[in-house]
């Protein structure tokens, strides 16, 4: 008997508490350690403190993963991201809001609101779990789930179901575990995925043109002068963030739509010769010892059919 089911592993209060307090610690250092960029190269443009900024936040954060291993503690991937987004909005409340016009000021402020709604709605949505029982569970683990899996390639409930070696379950439609969300990204929460990733851009994006404006006006005019030089380091450093993730955040975002345009997922494009579906077994030729395995995509339709199939409603 099979059953579909969404049951997130179950952590004590107190590691919940221990695992942010630990996020938040790190998000506050990176900050920190970024504002030192502005501070201690004040001649340079933001153009050319991108670099450092990139090898400055890479090694907080290996730095940061360091200290937890030899202190044995765990930091939770999605509350540094959450603490990320507060501490560039509190920034811009802080410090930007004043000079910006009234317009984009409401419309960043409810970019910032919908990024953290959509980022709380996938941490506790439903990628697409399938429960199974028992006795289905031996049989998976005796037989190794991709052949398991081939009895249900036929039914349309268990089309495509791969297993999340970290969620220790089965996904239908499993594209990817994201760390920075906290979930699975499957069936039924692709869409909210990519309209998130895409939120992400957008408002960092629009941070980024709003704290170039609020500098740009404090340097050439005597209306608006940075309060101080902690909170105009911060502004820069904020904006560098930004710009740094809005980098990376496009990339992820044109590959993902890339996919979709060929209805394949991130796990099947990797690990596809885990797949018999996607294997097409090339007879050898003459003075080949060996059949030659090719990738074969059994799931595109075409731009229009991929299209249509990523938009119908999910079961």
């Amino acid at each position: 008997m099979l059953g579909l089911g969404f049951q997130r592993p179950r952590r004590s209060p107190w590691e919940l508490l221990r695992s942010a307090a630990v996020s938040f610690f790190l998000a506050l250092l990176s900050h920190i350690a970024l504002a030192m960029v502005p501070r201690l190269f004040p001649s340079l443009s933001l153009l050319s403190m991108l670099p450092i900024s990139a090898f400055v936040l890479v090694a907080t954060i290996f730095l940061g993963k360091c200290w937890r291993r030899l202190l044995g503690i765990s930091a939770s991937a999605p509350a540094f991201v959450l603490f990320n987004i507060l501490f560039l909005w509190g920034v811009y409340v802080a410090v930007i809001r004043g000079a910006i016009p009234s317009i984009l000021d409401a419309i960043l402020n409810a970019e910032c609101a919908l990024l953290v709604f959509g980022f709380y709605k996938i941490f506790s949505s439903d990628p697409g779990m399938v429960a199974h029982d028992s006795s289905c569970s031996m049989e998976s683990e005796q037989k190794g789930f991709s052949e398991f899996n081939l009895q249900y390639e036929k039914s349309p409930l268990f089309s495509r179901v791969r297993y999340c070696n970290i969620c220790k379950t089965s996904i239908r439609g499993f594209d990817h575990h994201c760390p920075a969300f906290g979930n699975c990204i499957g069936q039924k929460n692709r869409r909210l995925f990519i309209g998130l990733l895409a939120g992400f851009v957008i408002t960092e994006a629009s941070y980024t043109m709003c704290s170039t404006h609020f500098i740009t006006k404090s340097l050439n005019t005597q209306k608006i002068r940075l309060e101080s030089i902690i909170s105009g380091n911060l502004v820069i450093s904020t904006t560098l963030f930004s710009i740094l993730q809005v980098l990376w955040q496009v990339v992820f975002l044109v590959w993902h739509i890339y996919c979709i345009c060929l209805n394949i997922r991130t796990e099947e494009w990797i690990n596809w010769r885990k797949y018999p579906e996607f294997q097409l077994i090339i007879q050898p030729q003459p003075g080949s010892p060996t059949p030659e395995t090719r990738f074969t995509n059994p799931y595109d339709k075409g731009f229009i059919g991929n299209m249509k199939d990523f938009f119908k409603p999910k079961d």
